[in-house]
């Protein structure tokens, strides 16, 4: 299958997932405020990978309810895909956590951190050539 066409089912995926999880009654889904930041589906259509990620920080058991909700509505998520998207397959989904944007939260605040030192010493270093 071409790469291109490939791409295109995995944002079409992406978009419709995170419209269909609107939808999802399931309080343990429904009270996440959950992003899909990415859809990874196989060349032959039959897996589906789901990167979500979560606003806020999540206790371990929070966390395993959320995974618990998850697959149990990925089924109607699954069945509401074969209706919006005219696909020969529809794939098996699975869900997994997106830490990217915090990972990027955590290198943004380390690089500051080492602006400001940085400025520091250049402050520090005026400061003697000055005296």
């Amino acid at each position: 299958m071409p790469r291109y066409r490939r791409n295109r089912i995995n944002e079409s995926v992406t978009e419709e997932v995170s419209a269909i999880l609107r939808e999802v009654k399931d309080p343990r889904v429904a009270g996440a405020l959950m992003t899909i930041t990415g859809s990874d589906v196989t060349a032959d259509l039959k897996f589906a990978k789901i990167y979500y990620s979560v606003y806020g920080e999540f206790t371990e058991e929070e966390e395993k309810e959320l995974k618990k909700g998850l697959r149990s509505v990925s089924s109607f998520i699954r069945s509401q895909l074969a209706q919006r998207l005219n696909l020969r397959i529809t794939p098996e989904l699975s869900f997994i956590r997106d830490n990217g944007v915090k990972h990027g939260a955590d290198i943004a605040a380390i690089l500051k951190t080492l602006e400001d030192k940085r400025t520091d010493t250049e402050v520090q270093e005026e400061e003697d050539d000055d005296e």
